[in-house]
């Protein structure tokens, strides 16, 4: 799981912040400890810590004294919409300028989207949870 790609500590924050948005890690529950999280990818704990309180900064996780660190309320909402917009920003902008170059109009590029194997299956998720 962990790779050279990028910091140990942003990848250990990305893959706490992926439990949370998959149901894994459900609002107010414990988290790992940091050392159990240097433990299992064999890594320091101050650098396991580090990305662990990157979520406390955001407030996506939060402490309590001698016990640990828990999910947010809310958190899995907050990290949504983060990611919303980030998939916006990398995905739908350059799709919709190279669209917009070839002469692709939005009709033609949802005909296109929806084309792509499992999108029909992705858009009875959506409007299960009211997003679309």
């Amino acid at each position: 799981m962990i790779d050279d790609s990028r910091p140990i500590f942003l990848q250990i924050a990305q893959l706490i912040e992926n439990d949370i948005v998959d149901g894994v890690l459900a609002e107010e529950a414990q988290v790992p400890s940091t050392n159990e999280f240097a433990a299992f990818h064999r890594i320091n704990p101050a650098t396991a810590a580090k990305g662990v309180n990157r979520l406390v900064d955001d407030g996506i996780l939060y402490k309590r004294r001698g016990i640990g660190m828990f999910v947010a309320t809310g958190a899995r909402a907050v990290l949504i919409t983060r990611r919303r917009e980030d998939f916006y920003e990398q995905f739908v902008r350059p799709l919709a300028r190279e669209a917009l170059k070839l002469g692709i109009d939005g009709e033609q590029l949802a005909a296109m989207l929806a084309r792509e194997p499992g999108a029909a299956s992705l858009r009875d998720v959506q409007q299960k949870e009211g997003a679309i």
